[in-house]
C-alpha cells in the first residue's frame, strides 16, 4: 500500500513540534504563540503542502454557522 504522506511531509510536522515545544511556532494571520499540538501538526502539514509535497488534500467541511435547510 502507497504513503499517505510522504517522508519529507513527516519531517515537516517534526520541525513544527519541535518549534511549538521550543515556543517559536506562531500561528498564521494572528502571530499567536501555538500551544496545541494539533495545530501544530496542521501547520507542519500545511507547510509541507505548501513546498509541494505528498500531502492529501484538506477536507472541505462546512462553515461555521452554515446550516442546511429543511
Amino acid at each position: 500500500m502507497a504513503r499517505k504522506y510522504s517522508r519529507g511531509a513527516s519531517k515537516d510536522v517534526e520541525s513544527a513540534m519541535r518549534r511549538r515545544k521550543k515556543g517559536t511556532l506562531r500561528s498564521g494571520r494572528s502571530g499567536k504563540k501555538v500551544k496545541s499540538r494539533k495545530q501544530a501538526i496542521a501547520i507542519g502539514l500545511s507547510e509541507a503542502r505548501k513546498k509541494g509535497k505528498k500531502v492529501p488534500r484538506k477536507k472541505g467541511g462546512r462553515k461555521k454557522g452554515a446550516r442546511k435547510k429543511k
